[in-house]
């Protein structure tokens, strides 16, 4: 293959010769080569584009919502971001509005809430659309445990789900929590706090990533390892 996609819902996207199929776990093409550009599978569907457009398909290869958007995300907790003439909004899986078009920038939605840009501000709307964090934040992440990583005047911190800081913005970057951790860059290095913003972890690593089933990738110069929850 020319590219090739991460695996999700046992597929993955390829690019053969200028399109772009998908591939089941054995290699084999489950969806042939036929599309302008592809994304990923979430929840039973996947976008594609055709010619200058996004809609999305099922796990056949059939197409259930036309190509007609500008741009197209994945879908997340039932809903998708999609774009239409410059603004962005919300769309079901059988490919209706929900949300109209009103945003310049949108994100998927995660624990009933999703990031949404007004203007050089971030904020979260609910499943209806309706605003319940102000955009007033220069960049966000979803919320995962009932917190979501700002940036605020270039620091990072974490709100709760009524928009006030939990941890206040301190760090030069910031990722999700992923059991009971969050990464965090400071100085140059990153480590990881609790819900506190304490670090657990001291920032002692050049990159790291969240932990996943109790072990986080991280990297030393040039050598890579594997760290638990106490640090080691």
């Amino acid at each position: 293959f020319d590219k090739a996609g991460p695996f999700s819902g046992k597929l993955a996207a390829v690019e053969f010769n200028g399109h772009y199929g998908y591939i089941d776990t054995s290699g084999k093409y489950v969806v042939n080569p036929q599309f302008d550009d592809a994304g990923p599978f979430a929840e039973d569907r996947a976008a594609i584009k055709l010619g200058h457009r996004w809609g999305y398909i099922d796990k056949s290869g059939k197409i259930v919502i036309n190509p007609q958007f500008e741009d197209a995300a994945a879908f997340s907790q039932g809903l998708a971001a999609i774009q239409l003439a410059g603004h962005y909004g919300y769309v079901d899986p059988s490919g209706k509005i929900l949300i109209n078009p009103q945003f310049d920038s949108a994100a998927a939605f995660s624990e009933g809430v999703a990031g949404i840009k007004m203007g050089h501000r971030w904020g979260f709307i609910d499943k209806t659309g309706k605003i319940v964090i102000n955009p007033q934040f220069e960049e966000v992440d979803v919320f995962v445990n009932g917190l979501a990583p700002v940036r605020s005047e270039g620091r990072w911190g974490f709100i709760d789900a009524t928009g006030h800081y939990v941890v206040n913005p301190q760090f030069d970057e910031a990722s999700p929590f992923s059991e009971g951790l969050a990464c965090a860059r400071l100085g140059g290095h990153w480590g990881f706090v609790d819900k506190s913003g304490k670090f657990v972890i001291n920032p002692q690593f050049d990159e790291a990533t969240s932990f996943a089933d109790g072990l986080a990738k991280v990297v030393v110069g040039h050598r890579t390892g594997y760290i638990g929850a106490d640090g080691k």
